[in-house]
């Protein structure tokens, strides 16, 4: 092989993968229900944006649905937030998940869906369903409560 190519392979970026938990995973809550789930995000949202922009956060669970954690992913406007499927999928992966639950905000305080909101929904289920990785619920968080696509049997 010549010297060029040799230098070449050389400079290409090491990827690697890990996860490093500092909680025990008896210490992270179980999720059984739409509820459980809206309550650990409302515990972790920015209160000085709920009511002011969208963000949009994904959770992720192992096989005994113990939350794993939760990402903000993105932060938009008062109207919506940009989503990029790749990066659900690649959070939920980076950490071995075993479930996903996203959700957003409506500063609004409107809980219904909107068709963006259910066509993201559709395409996260696919991805999910190709890589072994349900999408478990999508929950549009309030600050008085919430809205669970599970619930409503629209997943």
């Amino acid at each position: 092989m010549e010297t060029s190519k040799i230098n070449s392979l050389s400079q290409v970026a090491e990827i690697q993968l890990s996860y490093r938990s500092k909680v025990s995973l008896s210490q992270c809550p179980k999720i059984a229900c739409s509820r459980q789930a809206y309550s650990v995000l409302l515990e972790g949202w920015d209160k000085d944006k709920i009511e002011f922009v969208e963000q949009f956060k994904v959770m992720v669970l192992n096989k005994a649905n113990r939350v794993i954690g939760v990402l903000l992913l993105g932060t938009g406007s008062v109207a919506g937030v940009t989503v990029d499927v790749k990066l659900i999928m690649f959070t939920a992966m980076k950490c071995n998940a075993s479930g996903i639950i996203i959700s957003h905000n409506h500063p609004s305080g409107n809980l219904m869906p909107s068709n963006q909101d259910k066509l993201l929904t559709q395409k996260v289920k696919e991805a999910g369903q190709i890589l072994d990785l349900p999408l478990l619920d999508h929950i549009i968080v309030t600050q008085e409560g919430f809205f669970s696509f599970s619930d409503e049997g629209l997943l």
